[in-house]
């Protein structure tokens, strides 16, 4: 019921397709109606609830597609592909986008693991960078109970904090939590790596800059990084770039603007990596696609 109860209220607050802010900061709500292919984006540690419909997600040639019966835990920035292949009118898409605050969600991991002392079960699992988790109660309850802010300023001033934090906690908590700790709790070198990564991302950054940033052996390096991204970290520099600028060309900057803005300093291997990537030209790519907003 308690879902229900989520839908209603997006299509209430959404009738037409959208994506809109909330007065919940880093809560928006979205209603696609259209078949939108897998395009690159670029997703910062992020929850995705969906309603009604599905989306899809890749990540390194791996294909995440999720409904209504699961939820999607991005727990740092990633270069993925994203689209939303079945919507319709008939059968739109609802859903939800929670930012995750980082500092929250470090405070949470940490009083957690302090709380669980010596229990291995909350720190074992397999490295995941994208994780899909099925709504259980915890988070369903605490999904409704932030949403339900939205309806009262009083209470979403006073009760906003408190609610969003109850929020990260079945997050923390659920299936996709492992992943989620490992990306905020103690040894998050990687995560703490993606974070520089994509301020610097402009400037020549190489494998021994990025170990060094985290006091690790560039093997030791390597492997951790691609144990938690699927990618090598050269691999994933070059997808985060290419992302970006594809992502600035659909928007309507040129492709000279775009290269640059992403630190290629070389036109022809621009051109040649991009259409390695993404099978055409960033001319052929510019022409096929008018500046566009939406959901990702």
């Amino acid at each position: 019921m308690s879902k229900d109860q989520i839908k209603n209220l997006i299509e209430r607050r959404l009738p037409e397709a959208g994506l809109v802010d909330t007065a919940l900061k880093g809560v928006q709500l979205f209603r696609v109606t259209e078949a939108i292919p897998c395009v690159p984006a670029v997703y910062e540690p992020t929850v995705v609830a969906i309603l009604s419909g599905t989306k899809e997600a890749v990540l390194d040639g791996e294909h995440h597609v999720y409904g209504s019966n699961n939820y999607l835990l991005c727990p740092m920035t990633l270069p993925v592909e994203a689209g939303t292949p079945l919507a319709s009118k008939d059968d739109p898409l609802l859903g939800v986008v929670i930012a995750l605050e980082p500092r929250m969600m470090r405070e949470l991991t940490m009083e957690i693991e302090t709380a669980a002392g010596g229990n291995r079960k909350l720190r074992d699992g397999v490295p995941s960078a994208l994780a899909l988790a099925s709504w259980d109660g915890g988070f369903t309850q605490a999904l409704l109970r932030l949403l339900d802010l939205l309806d009262n300023p009083v209470d979403l001033e006073v009760l906003g904090p408190g609610r969003m934090r109850e929020l990260c906690y079945a997050v923390l908590m659920g299936e996709a939590g492992a992943a989620a700790r490992r990306a905020f709790g103690v040894g998050n070198e990687i995560a703490r790596t993606i974070d520089y990564l994509s301020t610097h991302l402009n400037e020549q950054v190489t494998i021994d800059d990025m170990a060094h940033h985290v006091g690790m052996s560039r093997a030791v390096f390597h492997r951790r990084f691609k144990e938690a991204t699927t990618m090598s970290p050269i691999q994933f520099v070059k997808s985060m770039r290419l992302n970006i600028a594809a992502m600035k060309i659909a928007e309507g900057k040129t492709v000279s603007e775009a290269s640059w803005d992403v630190g290629y300093q070389s036109a022809s291997q621009f051109s040649r990596e991009f259409k390695r990537m993404y099978g055409q030209s960033p001319r052929q790519w510019a022409h096929d696609r008018q500046p566009t907003t939406g959901v990702a």
